[in-house]
C-alpha cells in the first residue's frame, strides 16, 4: 500500500511508502519539494499541510514548533504520511534532470584558507557525468554509514573542463569528519560521495535584484551562484553580503574582487562582528542580516539567498519575513547545520 501525496499549487503527484518520509519519497521520484538539512533541524523542508494526516519523526522545536504544528505545518523531511496527503508548496521545482548518484572522488588538493577553512578539491570520474545547480551540495557517505554535507563552491559549468568538486570545510574540534580533513586526509585519498541534494540555488526564470547573504563558509555556494552568473552573463544586480567575526574569516575576499571587476551589476559588502583593534577593520561591523536591512528597509521588490550558520539564517528569515519586509516565497536558504544541529 502507498499513499499519494499531491502538491499545491503546482498540482504534481507522487506517491510515499508507509514507512516513508515525504522528502525522501519526492527525491526518490524527481519531485524538487525545498528542503536543506534533510534531518529536522532547520526548517527548509516545512509547509502547510492542506489535508491528510502526518506522523512526525525527531525534529528540533526550531525547525517546527508545537504552535507551528498545531496550525497545521508539517516537515517533510521526517513526516510520514498516515493517509493520502495533500501539501501546500509553492517552491516545488523540477529536480530529476538531475539524478543522484554516488560515485568515488579522490581528494586532488587540500588547502588553507583560513585558520580553521580547508577548501578541498575533489577529482570525480570523468566517465560519468556529474550535473548540479550552482548552489548545490553533495554528502560524503563515512565508512560508518554517516553523512557530512558541504556545498560545491565551484559553478556547473566547471565540470566540462575537469570533472571535479570544490569544497570549503570549517573545521569542527572534534568533528568525526573534519577532523580527519584537518589532520590525515591527503591527496589522492579516496572519499564516497552522494549528491547533488538540495533546493537552495539560483533562480534563473526571475529579474528581480537579488541579496547574496552568506556567514562563514555559507560563502561557498554564494561563490557558485556568483561564478555561474559570470558565466551565464546574468546582469541582474547583485549585492553580496558576507559575514564573519574577524576579517580573516572572509577568506576568499581576494577573489570577490576580481569578479567585481568583471561584474559591473555586482556589489560587496564585507560586514565583521567582532574584530579587533589589531585588525584595523574600518568596514562595515555588526550582525550580517542586519546590515541588508540597513541598505533595503523594503526587500519586497528583491530575492534573498541566505547560507550559513543556522542562527544567521533563522535570524535573517524571521526580520525579512516573519516582519513582513520579503514575500516568503522569495526568501531561498541553506542553513549549515552540523552533527551537533542535529541532535
Amino acid at each position: 500500500m502507498t499513499f499519494t501525496i499531491t502538491v499545491q499549487p503546482s498540482g504534481r503527484t507522487f506517491t510515499a511508502n508507509p514507512d516513508e518520509a515525504m522528502l525522501a519519497a519526492g527525491i526518490r521520484q524527481g519531485i524538487g519539494l525545498p528542503y536543506g538539512c534533510k534531518d529536522g533541524a532547520c526548517g527548509s523542508c516545512k509547509c502547510k499541510l492542506v489535508s491528510g494526516s502526518v506522523a512526525h519523526g525527531p525534529h528540533q522545536a526550531k525547525a517546527l514548533s508545537a504552535d507551528e504544528e498545531a496550525a497545521g505545518y508539517v516537515l517533510t523531511c521526517c513526516g510520514v504520511a498516515q493517509t493520502d496527503v495533500v501539501l501546500e508548496s509553492r517552491q516545488v521545482t523540477e529536480l530529476g534532470a538531475f539524478p543522484i548518484k554516488k560515485m568515488p572522488a579522490r581528494v586532488s588538493s587540500l588547502s588553507r584558507a583560513s585558520h580553521d577553512v580547508m577548501v578541498l578539491r575533489l577529482q570525480l570520474p570523468a566517465s560519468d557525468t556529474f550535473q548540479y545547480r550552482a548552489g548545490q551540495y553533495v554528502e560524503f557517505i563515512l565508512r560508518d554509514g554517516d553523512r557530512r554535507s558541504y556545498s560545491m563552491a565551484n559553478a556547473p559549468h566547471t565540470q566540462a573542463e575537469a570533472p571535479g568538486l570544490e569544497l570549503h570545510l570549517r573545521h569542527m574540534p572534534g568533528g568525526k569528519f573534519t577532523d580527519q580533513v584537518f589532520t590525515t586526509l591527503k591527496e589522492k585519498d579516496i572519499l564516497r560521495i552522494e549528491g547533488p541534494f538540495g533546493s537552495f540555488f539560483l533562480r534563473e526564470d526571475s529579474t528581480k535584484p537579488m541579496v547574496l547573504l552568506a556567514s562563514g563558509t555559507g560563502f561557498a555556494p554564494i561563490k557558485a551562484i556568483v561564478e555561474h552568473m559570470r558565466f551565464k552573463g546574468i546582469t541582474r544586480p547583485a549585492t553580496l553580503y558576507w559575514g564573519g567575526r574577524r576579517p580573516g574569516d572572509l577568506y576568499q575576499s581576494a577573489w570577490i574582487e576580481e569578479q567585481l571587476a568583471a561584474m559591473p551589476n555586482l556589489t560587496y559588502v564585507p560586514v565583521i562582528s567582532d574584530a579587533l583593534a589589531e585588525d584595523a577593520w574600518t568596514g562595515r561591523t555588526g550582525f550580517v542580516h542586519r546590515a541588508v536591512l540597513q541598505d533595503h528597509p523594503d526587500l519586497s521588490g528583491f530575492e534573498v539567498y541566505a547560507c550559513g550558520a543556522p542562527i544567521v539564517v533563522e535570524s535573517a528569515r524571521r526580520d525579512y519575513v516573519a516582519e513582513g519586509k520579503l514575500p516568503e516565497e522569495f526568501f531561498f536558504a541553506d542553513s549549515f547545520t552540523s552533527a551537533a544541529d542535529k541532535v
